[in-house]
């Protein structure tokens, strides 16, 4: 959808309308679909009147329109694996990763004067208006500086940090009112990591401090390519960047086969390090934040806005999960999953069964000492087919642990990536050191 130009709505008011507009729009949809099905002599299910394709036309075309953390929050969202939302509205919601309006010229003036004075274009040798890459909180645009560097300019779409906290509640509200939610679940941990999540996405400053961060950890690895802020270029709304080269890490799949799990590993092995070592991991597992430069073999790491620090009791108690899912240690499974904060019910209910059967699913790619094919897995339709069961308990549903939504949305956007680029991977081989005591 990048290309297409749409004011971003501002102010709470507008943007309730937005959603006021969505939710009747949903509403007479399902009570038009209801007619249709009950005259046609069927009992229509409200889940099934409301997971049609207009109303995911509907909720996605109004989502990506407003930008921001309805955008952002249905994009988390899609990544979930039906532990939490039904499949169906997962599958729509996916659709947002690759789904963006542009602003328009007014706008885009409007937050660059803001940033460096009315003046701003004098202060650069070029500047491209049209933006190549549009996302939920803001659009990136190339530039040559001043002193002649190409570089990026990332500009946040303006009031979009002022409705963090209204988007999210105005969006939890409608998936509450659906039903697709049970209603003893409580979402409202959840919902507060996300509003600060997205707080610290919408500060590009501290955008700024996690790629420093990146580049003092990662710098001297020239298997990766960082681009290096540019301070004269950069403010809380505004990031200016080196511009790095390179091409969709998709574009990976024309290579060889040594070479594209040469690749994959490497962003393996990054989250390793990120996870265990620096204990700070770039949680976006969007494909468009990957780049690779075939000439020389790097890796391009892009938007470290989405970076969220954890803490040692946090990665201490993943270690030993995943360490316990590798030996098959049941008990020391279910100990790891309640540090890490899962309520996984009454032991040997089917419930709990089910849980644990669905990490050792999960995980499979890691317990197995072998190349593992995900070019050739029935694995995710397992997943999904095994995750229908915990429809049938809803009485135990949960909002998962933020820290793990956050791993399990990397983990699962690598899965989806060597998926994509057919690898082979012993992925076991690569983490079993950081497994060792």
């Amino acid at each position: 959808m990048t290309g297409n130009s749409q004011a971003v709505p501002r102010g709470r008011a507008r943007r309730f309308g937005k959603f006021a507009r969505l939710a009747s729009g949903v509403a007479g949809s399902m009570l038009a679909e209801g007619v249709k099905q009950v005259a046609s002599g069927r009992r229509p299910k409200a889940r099934d009147l409301l997971l049609t394709p207009a109303n995911a036309s509907r909720l996605t075309q109004r989502l990506a329109e407003m930008r921001g953390a309805a955008m952002k929050l249905g994009q988390i969202f899609s990544m979930d694996t039906g532990d939490f939302l039904p499949r169906e509205l997962a599958d729509i919601l996916a659709t947002l990763r690759d789904a963006a309006y542009t602003m328009p010229d007014s706008q885009l003036d409007e937050v660059l004067a803001d940033a460096f004075g009315a003046d701003y274009v004098k202060k650069l040798r070029h500047f491209e208006p049209k933006p190549f890459a549009a996302a939920s909180i803001g659009q990136v645009h190339r530039l040559t500086s001043r002193d002649g560097r190409a570089a990026v300019l990332k500009v946040q779409y303006p009031g979009v940090r002022e409705s963090i906290d209204s988007d999210v509640d105005n969006l939890a509200t409608l998936l509450r009112v659906s039903g697709l939610l049970p209603k003893h679940m409580d979402i409202t941990p959840m919902l507060a990591e996300v509003k600060a999540q997205l707080r610290e996405e919408a500060d590009y400053e501290q955008e700024a401090r996690y790629l420093n961060a990146f580049v003092r950890a990662l710098g001297d690895d020239e298997r990766f390519l960082l681009p290096r802020v540019i301070p004269a270029l950069s403010s809380s709304r505004v990031l200016g960047m080196t511009y790095v080269p390179g091409v969709p890490i998709e574009e990976v799949i024309h290579q060889d086969q040594d070479e594209r799990d040469r690749v994959w590993s490497l962003l393996f092995e990054l989250l390793l390090v990120e996870m265990f070592e620096l204990r700070l991991v770039q949680t976006d597992p969007n494909f468009a934040n990957y780049r690779y430069d075939p000439d020389s073999g790097q890796v391009i790491l892009l938007d470290f806005g989405a970076s969220r620090r954890f803490k040692a009791a946090f990665t201490g108690a993943y270690r030993d999960l995943l360490k316990a899912t590798v030996e098959g240690n049941r008990a020391g499974m279910v100990s790891a999953a309640e540090r890490i904060g899962y309520q996984l019910g009454p032991p040997g209910s089917p419930f709990y069964e089910t849980l644990l059967e669905l990490a050792e699913m999960v995980l499979e790619p890691l317990s197995i000492d072998a190349a593992y094919d995900f070019g050739n897995t029935a694995l995710p339709s397992e997943l999904v087919a095994r995750g229908e069961g915990i429809k049938d308990y809803r009485e135990f549903w949960q909002a998962p642990p933020v820290d793990v939504a956050y791993i399990h949305r990397k983990l699962g956007g690598l899965f989806m990536l060597a998926s994509r680029l057919k690898v082979r991977v012993n992925v076991h081989q690569l983490m079993m050191p950081w497994l060792e005591d």
